[in-house]
Formats: C-alpha cells, sequence, structure tokens
C-alpha cells in the first residue's frame, strides 16, 4: 500500500469524523452537552462505543506483537484480561451506583466530600497527570507506523505529524465534546472489531487456513500458552500476578478514572449505565481473544514467509509493535492494508479524543467550577473551555515527543507499569474513603502522602529481589501503591464522632 493510499484514507476517514461532528453538536454545544451529553445517551451505544475507548491502537497494534515477544509472553495478557473483567464487575457493582446516587459531574467530587478539598484536587491533579501520560502512549504508537510507512517517504518531521494528529482530535471534538464522540466512537469502534475479524481472515487466507485449521494450528503453535503457575517469585507472568494485576488496574484506571467514567455517566440511570458496563466487559474479553489470536497468526506468517521482528529506527532493537503494520502495509494486498490502516485509526483516534474530552472536562468542572450554576453562565466560559482543550492537546503533544526519545519497549507494557504509580495513589484515596467511616484525613497532608507513595512504590520495585526472595513485580505493582497510600492516609487521620453517608 502506498504512502499516498494510506494518507487519502486518513484523509477520507476524518472527512467523516468532522461531518459526524457538525451534525451534532450544531444546535446544542454547550457544556451540559459536552460533560454529559445532556444525560440522553443510549446505553447500549455507550457500551459499543466504550470498546473502542478502552483498547486503543496499543491493543490492536502491540497485544499481538507481544504474543511472540523474546520474554516469551505468548497468550499470558489474557490471565490480565480476565481480571479486567472482575475489575469492571466491581465498578458496576460499587462504584457506578455511587457516582449516580452523587449525581457527580467529575466523579473526583466524591473525594471533595468525603475526604475534602486538598483531597479533591489532588485526586484530579493525578487523574490529570495519568490520563495525559496514558493517552500520549497511545497515540504515539500509531503515530510511530504512520511516519515510518507514510511520512517518511514526504519527508515531513515526527513532531509535525503529532502536532497535525491533535489538530484534526482537537478539531472535531472542541464543540460537541462528549455529545460528539458517542456517536464518533460507535462509528470508530464499528471499524475496529471489523477489522479485527477481516484481519484474521485475510491472513488465514493467506496461510490456506480454513477456521479448523486456523483454531488448532494456533493451538499447537508455541504461542498459544495462557495460563503461567511456575514461579510465582521470579515470574511477571504468573496466574495470581496477572488476574489481581488486572483487576485492580481496571478498577483504577476506568473505575476512578474520569475519561470512561464519563460516558457511563451520560446514561439515563443507573440501570441503563450497568447494563452498558456489563455488555461491554462481554465484548471486551470476547475481543481480546481475538487480537490475541491475531498475534499468533502474523508470528506464524512470518516465519512461514521469512520475515523478521522490524527494528527499531533509533536504537535498532526489535519492535514486536512494528510486525503487524509491517505485514499489513508491505505483505498482503491492498484490501487487508485499508482494513488494518482503518482499525489502528479508528482504535487509536477513538481513545484519544475521548481522553481529551475527559482532561478537559475535569479541569473545567475540578478547577474552574463550570458545573456549579452561578459559573455556567459567565461571559466566555465556553471560550475558556477551548483553551483548555488546547493546553491538553499540548501537553500531549509534549509528551509524546519526549517518550518518542527514550522508548525502546513494548507500548502496552510501559502503559501498565506508568499506571502503577500514577493511578496507585488514586486507588488509596478512594479505598479510604469508601472504607474506613469512622474517621476524617487532616486534609492539607493528603498531597504529601500522595507524591510519597509512588515513591515508596518505585524503592521497593527496584530492590524487591533482595527484599523479597526474588520476587518481580507486574501489574499487582499498583495494589502496593495503593496500600501504601491507605496506610499513609490512615496514619494521619483521626477518628471522628460523624459516620459519612458515602
Amino acid at each position: 500500500m502506498t504512502p499516498f493510499a494510506i494518507l487519502s484514507l486518513i484523509i477520507v476517514y476524518f472527512g467523516i469524523l468532522f461531518t459526524i461532528s457538525h451534525f451534532v453538536s450544531r444546535k446544542d454545544s454547550g457544556n451540559n452537552a459536552f460533560f454529559k451529553a445532556n444525560n440522553n445517551a443510549k446505553w447500549y451505544l455507550v457500551a459499543f462505543g466504550m470498546i473502542g475507548t478502552a483498547l486503543s491502537g496499543v491493543t490492536f497494534i502491540s497485544v499481538p506483537g507481544e504474543v511472540g515477544s523474546p520474554g516469551g509472553e505468548q497468550f499470558k495478557y489474557f490471565q490480565f484480561i480476565l481480571g479486567n473483567a472482575l475489575g469492571f464487575i466491581i465498578i458496576a457493582k460499587v462504584l457506578l451506583p455511587l457516582y449516580y446516587r452523587m449525581n457527580l459531574t467529575s466523579i473526583y467530587g466524591y473525594i471533595e466530600k468525603r475526604l475534602g478539598t486538598y483531597s479533591y484536587k489532588t485526586a484530579a491533579i493525578i487523574f490529570l497527570i495519568s490520563r495525559t501520560i496514558g493517552s500520549a502512549f497511545r497515540l504515539y504508537l500509531v503515530v510511530i507506523v504512520l511516519q515510518r510507512f507514510v511520512f517518511d517517504y514526504y519527508g515531513i518531521p515526527f513532531a509535525v505529524t503529532v502536532l497535525a494528529s491533535l489538530t484534526l482530535i482537537f478539531a472535531y471534538t472542541y464543540r460537541g465534546g462528549l455529545k460528539t464522540i458517542i456517536i464518533t466512537d460507535t462509528l470508530q469502534t464499528f471499524f475496529l472489531v471489523t477489522s479485527v475479524f477481516l484481519t484474521i481472515y485475510f491472513i488465514c487466507d493467506s496461510l490456506d487456513l480454513g477456521v479448523i485449521s486456523a483454531f488448532e494450528a494456533v493451538k499447537d503453535s508455541n504461542y498459544s500458552k495462557v495460563f503461567f503457575f511456575e514461579d510465582i517469585l521470579g515470574s511477571r507472568f504468573h496466574f495470581v500476578k496477572q488476574i489481581l494485576g488486572g483487576m485492580f488496574v481496571t478498577i483504577a484506571m476506568v473505575g476512578l478514572d474520569q475519561d470512561l467514567m464519563q460516558k457511563n455517566l451520560s446514561c439515563k440511570n443507573i440501570g441503563e449505565a450497568q447494563k452498558n458496563m456489563f455488555t461491554f466487559t462481554g465484548i471486551f474479553v470476547l475481543i481480546n481473544i481475538f487480537f490475541l489470536s491475531v498475534g499468533a497468526l502474523l508470528y506464524i506468517y512470518a516465519e512461514n514467509n521469512g520475515i523478521d521482528v522490524p527494528k527499531d529506527l533509533i536504537t535498532g532493537k526489535p519492535r514486536t509493535d512494528l510486525l503487524f503494520p509491517e505485514i499489513a502495509f508491505n505483505h498482503l494486498n491492498i484490501i487487508p492494508s485499508i482494513v488494518f490502516l482503518l482499525g489502528l485509526t479508528a482504535a487509536t483516534f477513538a481513545t484519544t479524543d475521548s481522553a481529551l474530552t475527559a482532561l478537559t472536562t475535569s479541569f473545567c468542572v475540578d478547577f474552574l467550577g463550570m458545573d456549579k450554576e452561578e459559573n455556567a453562565n459567565k461571559p466566555n466560559v465556553v471560550r475558556t473551555r477551548h483553551l483548555v482543550h488546547i493546553t491538553f492537546s499540548m501537553l500531549m503533544f509534549l509528551v509524546i515527543i519526549g517518550f518518542n526519545e527514550i522508548n525502546d519497549a513494548s507500548v502496552v507494557g510501559m502503559i501498565f507499569r506508568v499506571a502503577s504509580y500514577t493511578y496507585g495513589p488514586l486507588l488509596g484515596l478512594y479505598t479510604f474513603g469508601l472504607f474506613v467511616k469512622n474517621r476524617a484525613v487532616k486534609d492539607k497532608i493528603v498531597p504529601i502522602i500522595c507524591v510519597l507513595s509512588p515513591a515508596i512504590t518505585y524503592l521497593i520495585t527496584e530492590n524487591s529481589k533482595q527484599w523479597f526472595f526474588g520476587y518481580v513485580f507486574d501489574n499487582e505493582l499498583i495494589i502496593v501503591n495503593g496500600l501504601i497510600t491507605f496506610i499513609g492516609l490512615y496514619m494521619i487521620s483521626r477518628p471522628t464522632k460523624l459516620q459519612t453517608r458515602f
């Protein structure tokens, strides 16, 4: 597939998104539509659209690439997905009822009611930092693919590619916000899901495999091991670590994250929000099985055709993230290439547009108070919201540029590793708020606890082999971080006679 053909398809794709944005937001671009879609979103649209937001281009490229990585990861990621499913159920049964009962626009309003203003601002800042970094990493992966296969051909610098991508996302989200995104993400998820199934079909066709023979080929390959029970101390892949890590990472990165919760809070009532979450969970687990299957088939195809894992142009090391685009663009015919590009683009921009909207919402509500009646009708309030939207776009740009200078690892691993540090304090804050009913924290000291906790966690991680008989942390590291935060909060709290209602 030529660079010109790829570029043309991207232009058409964004043309469709701009058209949807224009018609959705032309009648109502106010704050309630931007923040909560006027509380009138259909649960089934939210559930389907959340797939695209939750998966991202990282799942689309990095998860299949990890299946054959030198570390022997195979299908170990599915253990993590099972933990995710448990986390989604807890969110639906515990956190969503709380958020609806309090009628929140920003979910960090709970922390203000339960712990205090400093704690509330700290929680919001943690989200802003965490989501900015996480979304930048996700967008980075796709931009690096477009750079390698399209924009390098035209001599366009990487920074310009990143800036153009963020400008396009800003352009179709800044007016309608969540109201627009619920529609555009539904379309983008359709492209994503369709591309996964069609990719499997085209690879199987190239390998002369039918459905049954493809299943047997994956099962009999060196890539299909799912459950790892060996060496719980030294192995990052052990079943217990992956299940616990998947569950708590999900609770923190979804249930305590304004991005995905903002979509849930746009439903009419708690019943529809829970239907959305349960439906989403089932689809999420199923679609990840297919992503892992794509990974195994890609490596089988590469072995049969003598294709090496592409090397990073900066470090010279094999880059498993690039195997899927290498095969799609350079070894399959035009139709599979188009299917891959549509899926990749849909997965990435469905995640980034949603994140920018959530970041803007959190800052406008948590720091500018735009959800309060006395501020909602102030002059230039919409213009201020637009400026906030631009600011977060530029912050994401700076993170991507910086990350490009240092990254030589699988992006999916990097995302969850960073999340263990950034989301851990949120996990501790909410756990304390929900389960310690008769103690009040010293609110002004909470920010210090939330800074010290990741630092202590990092120290433990770096010395875990020496201190804990060879134990190696993986995604369950977030539990340690949350526990340290919880202990710190308990130490700076005092008994109170009043029991919180929340």
